[in-house]
């Protein structure tokens, strides 16, 4: 069964956070959402979410994919925090999926992740001129190898599904699609 850490900041987009937690569950897939610190997070739209462990906890346990979720504050605390660069760095290292939503694409290409890649991201979060080496699209979602980029609350789900296909395949994809009823 294919696993995926969901780091949790206070100030993290609950839209983009709980449509990734939710589609994933519903693909089969085992998520494990943790806390920069211990306790329930308080989301951007004040939503409180309860994180199944902290950060600390699940270091040096083995996932598939680590996924960002965006929001402000929230992304600007996991780019301020040293464990979710390292992470970042050791799942680039071993070839695993990493994906950024909304402002949290910023955090990868802070730490050089999305270096002569292509990504997108919230308007405005990953800027050009800061990140020349960027080849910054405006796609709703963009996949580059294993690095997987989206927008925004808008993209979520179109987001979510896209890790379901990649982590899984399209038939697990389109099941949960189907049963979503979602007209495309």
């Amino acid at each position: 069964m294919a696993r995926v850490l969901v780091p949790l900041a206070e100030g993290c987009e609950e839209l983009e956070a709980v449509t990734v937690i939710d589609l994933l569950r519903r693909a089969e897939i085992e998520v494990v959402t943790a806390g920069l610190t211990e306790g329930p997070v308080r989301a951007s739209r004040s939503t409180v979410l309860v994180p199944d462990t902290v950060l600390e906890a699940v270091m040096d346990q083995r996932f598939d994919m680590i996924v960002l979720p965006g929001g402000l504050p929230g992304a600007q605390r996991l780019e301020q925090d040293e464990r979710i660069h390292a992470l970042l760095k050791r799942y680039r290292a071993e070839d695993r999926f990493i994906a950024a939503i909304c402002a949290a694409p910023k955090v990868l290409a802070g730490v050089g992740l999305l270096d002569g890649k292509s990504a997108t991201s919230y308007p405005g979060a990953v800027i050009q001129e800061d990140f020349p080496e960027v080849d910054l699209l405006q796609a709703p979602v963009v996949v580059d190898g294993k690095l997987i980029t989206s927008r925004g609350p808008g993209t979520a789900m179109d987001f979510a599904l896209q890790l379901i296909e990649s982590l899984v395949g399209k038939a697990k994809r389109d099941e949960v699609e189907t049963a979503l009823v979602r007209e495309v």
